[in-house]
């Protein structure tokens, strides 16, 4: 994407396993939240996904890396951190950060421990779209592959 002037940090964070429409309205949605968005979007490390959700992804972290920084609603993609989601997050300085509709791994003490760390952001918890067709879980057990991008 061009460079923009005066631009709002928006970080926003997944697993993102296969690319699909609900990732792109979660992306647009980030981006509604400031006049000038500048979009960042933290992939998730394989270790923590196993952490996560019990298993490795579908999809490797620089396979699934590759494709959100593919993709042309965001401006920078990142990988997460290994031992902690904290420095990743500072380096970037993000003024807004947008959950999606069922993260809940790592949000309870977010604001706070930013805030600890000298970093104030507002959070915002973003609306599912159609989220019994679009959810990567869904489309991986085979349910939905003609809604992969």
């Amino acid at each position: 994407m061009n460079k923009i002037t005066n631009p709002t940090r928006i970080m926003v964070f997944g697993t993102f396993e296969v690319l699909h429409k609900g990732h792109l309205n979660f992306f647009k949605q980030a981006r509604a939240l400031a006049k000038n968005p500048f979009l960042i979007v933290s992939v998730a490390r394989d270790v923590n996904v196993k952490k996560i959700k019990g298993r490795l992804p579908q999809n490797r972290e620089k396979i699934r890396f590759s494709a959100v920084k593919a993709c042309p609603l965001v401006n920078k993609a990142v990988l997460g951190g290994v031992n902690s989601y904290l420095p990743h997050i500072l380096k970037e300085k993000p003024q807004i950060i947008a959950l999606g509709y069922d993260q809940t791994a790592y949000v309870g003490s977010l604001k706070s421990n930013l805030k600890e760390k000298g970093l104030i952001v507002k959070i915002f918890r973003l609306k599912p779209y159609k989220k019994t067709v679009y959810k990567s879980s869904l489309i991986i057990k085979g349910l939905n592959l003609k809604n992969v991008l």
